[in-house]
C-alpha cells in the first residue's frame, strides 16, 4: 500500500479529513489537480461565515435562538420532497443543526478559530413561520475569513506532513477510481506540469506523467461544479426554465465537478444532481483572479430591485431575503440582468463584498480598519467597484441614472416615468413609521436588530432625497456558486451505491457529496452552511476512514 488512505481534493472538507486521519495515526496522501499554493480550495475565498445556533454572540446581541428554532428553519427552507433521494440528506440535516446547536462552536474555538462579534443575518425568508429563511441572525463571520477557518486544519495537515504520516501530492489529477473485487483500492490518473502561479488563477492541463496510488480506502473531497458552465447547464433543472444566457463565475476554474462522473462510473449513486445554489446579487470583478470571475454583493435590506425592464421586484424578492425565489422570478422575466437601484447612503453602510480578497480588515484581523466600518464612507473594496466596476452607474437625478443603465445594456429597456412612479411610490411610505411596502416593513424590522442597525442597516430615507446621493444603479448578474447535491453518503461519510449499500472503501465529503448524504439543504441554503458542511462532513469521513483502516 501507498498510503492507508487516499484524500483526493485538498479543499477544505479535505484538509479536515486527513487532519483527523492524521491523528488517528494513519499515511494519507492528499492528492489535488491544482499546486501547494491551492491548498484550501474554494473556501479560502469565502467570508468566513458560520451557522451556529444559541451561540454567545447571537445572545449578546439579543438574538434568542434554540434547536427547534432552526431546525423548523431548516426544514422550511430545504423543502425536502423526495422519499428515496432525500433519506440520508434529511438524516445529514437534522445530524448538522444538531452539531451547530452543540459542539461546533466549542471544536472551532479548540481549534483557535474566533468570530466577529455582530453576527449577520443572511437569507431572511421573507415568508409564513414554517417556510423558507433564518428567522434570526446566525451568520456567524470568521476573524480571519476564509483564511481563518482553513489556516487550523492546514496546519494539521503539514503538522502530518513533518511527522511523515502525509505526503501532499500537487498536481496529480485523478481520472480513475481502481476498484478491486468491488471494493474501491485506490486512484490512477495523470500528472500536470508544475506551476507556480498564485492562487486561483487558471492552470494548465498538460500531462507530463500518469501514476497510481492504493491504499486501504479513499476519501473524495473533490468540490462541486460551479466552474464548469456546461456542467452547470447539464444539470439545470427544468422547474427553473432556460438557465441564463450569461453567468458569472463565482469559483475558480479548478472547480470543475470531473470527480462526480468519476466516482459514479466506479459504482457511486449520485442524486439530487438538478440542486444548485447560484447567486443573483453577481458582479464583474474589475481586477479578475480567474475567468469570469464575478463577486456576490452581500446586501442589506435598502436597495429598490428592479428587473431588466425597471419593474419592481414583488414581496419578498428583496435584497438578502430568498435566493432563489428571487432567481426564479428573474428566470421568467426573459432578461438576465437585474438592478439595485439605492443611493450613497445605503452603498456606505448596506453594501459587503463576499470573499476574503474583499474584506482585508476582517481577513488580515485588524482591529482599527474594521472599527473604520461604522464611520461615514464605504469600504474601501466596494467604494473601488462603485469607481472602477462595469456594473456600477452613478449619477445626480434620476433621468440621468435611468440613461446610464440603458446605456450600458445597449438598450433603452427602462422608462424613466415609469421607474420614477415607482421610486416615488417608494419614498411616500419610507418615512412614515406605519404603510403597507413590505420592503419598507422590513426595513424597520431589520433596525429593531442590534447588528443591523449598527452597521447593515441605512437609517430610512428617501430615494430622491438629494442630501442622501448620489444615487447609484449596480447591474446584476446570476453569478454560479455552490452544488447542493451529490455523492450519496451515510451518516459516516461511505459512499452508497445506487441500491444503497456502501461501496467498499469508498467515503466522501463535502461538496461532491452535497456537504452530506447528497443534498443535505435541499432546494435551498440557510447560508453559512457550506464551509460547516465541509467541516462537519469532512470531519466524520475522515474519523470513519480511520476507524476502517485501524
Amino acid at each position: 500500500m501507498d498510503a492507508d488512505v487516499v484524500v483526493v481534493g485538498a479543499g477544505l472538507a479535505g484538509l479536515v479529513a486527513t487532519a483527523e486521519l492524521v491523528d488517528a495515526g494513519r499515511r494519507v496522501v492528499l492528492v489535488d489537480q491544482e499546486s501547494e499554493a491551492n491548498l484550501g480550495g474554494q473556501a479560502f475565498w469565502s467570508f468566513g461565515g458560520l451557522f451556529l445556533v444559541d451561540s454567545p454572540e447571537q445572545r449578546r446581541m439579543g438574538v434568542k435562538d434554540s434547536f427547534d428554532l432552526a431546525w423548523q428553519d431548516w426544514l422550511g427552507t430545504a423543502g425536502f420532497d423526495r422519499e428515496r433521494e432525500d433519506h440520508w440528506p434529511r438524516r445529514w440535516a437534522r445530524a448538522y443543526v444538531e452539531w451547530a446547536a452543540g459542539e461546533k462552536r466549542t471544536w472551532l474555538r479548540e481549534q483557535g478559530v474566533r468570530f466577529f462579534p455582530v453576527v449577520g443575518w443572511a437569507e431572511r425568508g421573507g415568508y409564513l413561520a414554517d417556510g423558507p429563511g433564518n428567522s434570526v441572525p446566525r451568520f456567524h463571520i470568521t476573524w480571519g475569513t476564509g483564511p481563518g477557518v482553513v489556516a487550523p486544519f492546514e496546519r494539521r495537515v503539514r503538522d502530518g506532513v513533518a511527522r511523515g504520516l502525509v505526503r501532499l501530492a500537487p498536481r496529480h489529477r485523478v481520472d480513475e477510481l481502481v476498484v478491486t473485487d468491488g471494493a474501491v483500492t485506490g486512484v490512477r490518473g495523470a500528472v500536470l506540469e508544475p506551476n507556480d502561479l498564485a492562487r486561483g488563477v487558471a492552470s494548465s492541463r498538460v500531462e507530463v506523467g500518469a501514476f497510481e496510488l492504493s491504499a486501504q480506502a479513499v476519501v473524495v473531497t473533490s468540490g462541486g461544479i460551479g466552474g464548469n458552465h456546461d456542467l452547470v447547464r447539464a444539470s439545470w433543472p427544468e422547474r427553473l426554465g432556460a438557465p441564463p444566457r450569461e453567468l458569472l463565475t463565482g469559483v475558480p476554474a479548478h472547480v470543475d465537478g470531473r470527480m462526480i462522473a468519476i466516482t459514479e462510473a466506479s459504482g457511486a449513486s449520485v442524486v439530487n444532481r438538478d440542486r444548485m445554489w447560484h447567486y443573483t446579487e453577481g458582479i464583474e470583478n474589475y481586477d479578475p483572479i480567474w475567468p469570469g470571475h464575478g463577486i456576490r454583493i452581500l446586501p442589506g435590506p435598502s436597495s429598490l430591485w428592479v428587473d431588466a425592464l425597471g419593474r419592481r421586484l414583488p414581496a419578498p424578492y428583496f435584497p438578502g431575503f430568498d435566493t432563489l425565489g428571487t432567481l426564479e422570478h428573474i428566470l421568467r422575466t426573459g432578461h438576465d440582468h437585474t438592478w439595485f437601484v439605492l443611493t450613497q447612503k445605503i452603498i456606505e453602510k448596506e453594501f459587503a463584498l463576499s470573499g476574503s480578497e474583499q474584506n482585508p480588515d476582517l481577513t488580515g484581523k485588524d482591529v482599527r480598519q474594521v472599527l473604520s466600518r461604522v464611520k461615514p464612507g464605504a469600504p474601501a473594496p466596494v467604494e473601488a467597484f462603485k469607481r472602477r466596476g462595469v456594473d456600477f452607474v452613478v449619477r445626480e437625478t434620476l433621468r440621468e441614472l435611468v440613461d446610464g443603465m440603458n446605456a450600458l445594456v445597449g438598450e433603452a429597456l427602462i422608462d424613466h416615468d415609469e421607474l420614477e412612479a415607482q421610486v416615488t411610490a417608494r419614498d411616500r411610505e419610507i418615512e412614515n413609521p406605519f404603510g403597507k411596502d413590505a420592503q419598507v416593513t422590513a426595513i424597520h424590522g431589520a433596525r429593531r436588530y442590534r447588528g443591523d442597525k449598527l452597521i447593515r442597516t441605512a437609517t430610512p430615507h428617501r430615494l430622491l432625497d438629494p442630501s442622501t446621493g448620489p444615487l447609484i444603479a449596480v447591474r446584476l448578474r446570476v453569478l454560479t456558486r455552490k452544488t447542493l447535491g451529490g455523492l450519496e453518503t451515510d451518516l459516516q461519510g461511505r459512499v452508497l451505491r445506487p441500491d444503497g449499500e456502501p461501496l467498499p472503501g469508498l467515503y466522501a465529503a463535502g461538496e461532491v457529496a452535497g456537504f452530506g448524504g447528497g443534498g443535505m439543504h435541499g432546494y435551498r441554503s440557510l447560508e453559512g452552511t457550506f464551509l460547516g458542511g465541509c467541516l462537519f462532513s469532512g470531519r466524520a469521513a475522515g474519523r470513519a476512514a480511520a476507524a476502517a483502516t485501524a
